[in-house]
């Protein structure tokens, strides 16, 4: 991802986009639960060992860098749902997302959320 120009052409997969929302119930309560915002072209990459030993040192979740155009709207808090490229489901938790001090991409921090039984991903 380094060096200038279109980062287009890296972004392999699709990523769909889910944002908490809260919404009244009608009876005077709300309900919150994860909604579809769309969907994002990404690249999904493990992080270096630098970001590595950031990571732990701040006793953070960073497992993956998600590579993203510029204006995607991917915050801190949604998750991004797809497949790897066996075809295995995977749900990634945005931790931050960021951007070099020229706009050429987004990086979002994520952890890859893995249920019980799940292989490592």
């Amino acid at each position: 991802m380094r060096g200038r120009g279109s980062i287009g052409r890296h972004l392999n997969r699709q990523l769909q986009v889910h944002r908490l929302q809260t919404t009244d119930d009608g009876h005077g309560g709300q309900s919150t639960e994860m909604v579809l915002q769309g969907s994002v072209r990404a690249k999904v990459d493990q992080p270096s060992p630098t970001e590595r030993l950031i990571a732990q040192q701040a006793q953070t979740r960073h497992s993956h860098n998600v590579y993203l155009l510029p204006g995607a709207d991917v915050r801190r808090g949604d998750e991004l749902r797809g497949s790897d490229v066996l075809g295995h489901a995977q749900t990634f938790r945005v931790q931050a997302v960021v951007q070099p001090s020229t706009p050429v991409y987004s990086k979002a921090l994520v952890e890859l959320v893995q249920n019980e039984g799940e292989p490592d991903g």
